[in-house]
């Protein structure tokens, strides 16, 4: 199916142009268009303030449950700093619930380029390629700001939109 926005061609299961992100239409049959599961225009990149906030809420999150098991551990639980927030991520953005609580509770979710649910692994590729946009000094965090698709440098590593709902 082609973009009806860039014309690029894209996946007959698509719902969104993996070029420009924007909503794919089904074909027309005798003059109809029948629309596909998202309505034209209504696809919304979530603003770089609302990721901001919803980063801010996941952070206080884990910030308080690995904490305080590190106390409750007197430190042995170090290393669930580095596990949990990994595993948090994938775990939720790969499941039927979809985006962290943060990001529910900002009404924004993270999907595929075609607009579906993650996988587990892409979901971790995700969130491992936010070091890479932390390494650039936070620059891969901030261009989001400024993209057509509001995507991070690890949106466009792994493939993914961040959406609202």
């Amino acid at each position: 199916m082609f973009c009806p926005r860039c014309g690029r061609q894209n996946d007959d299961t698509a719902n969104y142009c993996q070029g420009c992100g924007s909503p794919l239409t089904a074909p027309t049959v005798t003059g109809t268009t029948i629309p596909s599961s998202a309505p034209a225009g209504a696809l919304q990149y979530a603003t770089f303030g609302q990721r901001l906030v919803a980063t801010l809420i996941d952070v206080a999150i884990l910030s308080l449950a690995t904490g305080s098991v590190v106390v409750a551990t007197f430190g042995m639980g170090v290393t669930l700093g580095f596990f949990a927030p990994w595993l948090y991520e994938a775990f939720m953005m790969s499941s039927e619930w979809q985006p962290t609580v943060g990001k529910r509770v900002m009404s924004i979710v993270v999907t595929d380029i075609d607009g579906k649910r993650m996988s587990f692994a892409r979901a971790t590729g995700r969130h491992f390629a936010k070091y890479v946009s932390a390494l650039l000094l936070g620059i891969g965090f901030i261009i989001a700001a400024f993209m057509s698709r509001r995507q991070a440098l690890h949106d466009m590593i792994a493939e993914t939109l961040v959406i609202k709902r």
